[in-house]
């Protein structure tokens, strides 16, 4: 469906008029860069990689008027567990707004370290067997399955496969143990017959 621009730069304007406008955070994207080493855009929180302020999809200048509305929503959400979903954030960007709330949040922007403390430590948002917050701590996307430091992708994984991996290692040994007596099986019988016929 095409979009009409002059309903696009209505919805921009809106949201600059009645919402203000809509920062990215580059407190966080500072921290998480220095401290892993990565390099760390906006799309670990946003919908777009270069933020929301912008006319592409994910963009306040791109949002539909029922998605403003969730924006204002959003952006009301002080207090944690609002249950709000904005439309310029991802998963990982709403969890931390409904985890801690838009005031604690911003009040964060001066030790963006202490997110990492708030967060749920059990939450795993792409169900890769490492935390949201170590995934924020290590550079690596939260929603990223295949994203993750490759030496603890490979530990958790061993982890959760580990008993697949025995049996696995089991049942070789044992074929392997089994392949041996078989074909010594068949050495033993050549030779007797082999000594039958010289002895026959």
């Amino acid at each position: 469906m095409r979009t009409n621009p002059f309903i696009t730069g209505f919805t921009a304007l809106a949201a600059l008029a009645f919402g203000g406008t809509a920062h990215a955070y580059p407190e966080f994207q500072k921290y998480v860069s220095q401290k892993s080493g990565r390099t760390v855009n906006c799309a670990m929180c946003h919908m777009h990689s270069d933020g929301p302020e912008g006319a592409a999809p994910g963009q306040i200048g791109h949002l539909t008027m029922g998605e403003q509305a969730e924006l204002g929503r959003a952006r009301a959400a002080f207090e944690p567990h609002a249950n709000v979903k904005s439309p310029i954030l991802n998963a990982f960007g709403n969890h931390i707004i409904n985890s801690l709330g838009k005031k604690q949040f911003l009040e964060m922007r001066v030790t963006p370290s202490e997110l990492a403390n708030k967060l749920p430590k059990d939450s795993d948002l792409d169900v890769d067997g490492i935390t949201d917050v170590d995934e924020y701590l290590t550079g690596t996307h939260p929603l990223i399955k295949s994203d993750g430091r490759p030496w603890l992708l490979f530990k958790v994984n061993l982890a959760a496969n580990l008993g697949q991996i025995v049996l696995m290692l089991a049942a070789t040994v044992l074929g392997l143990w089994g392949l041996h007596h078989l074909l010594h099986g068949f050495d033993v019988a050549t030779r007797l017959q082999d000594n039958d016929e010289e002895s026959g």
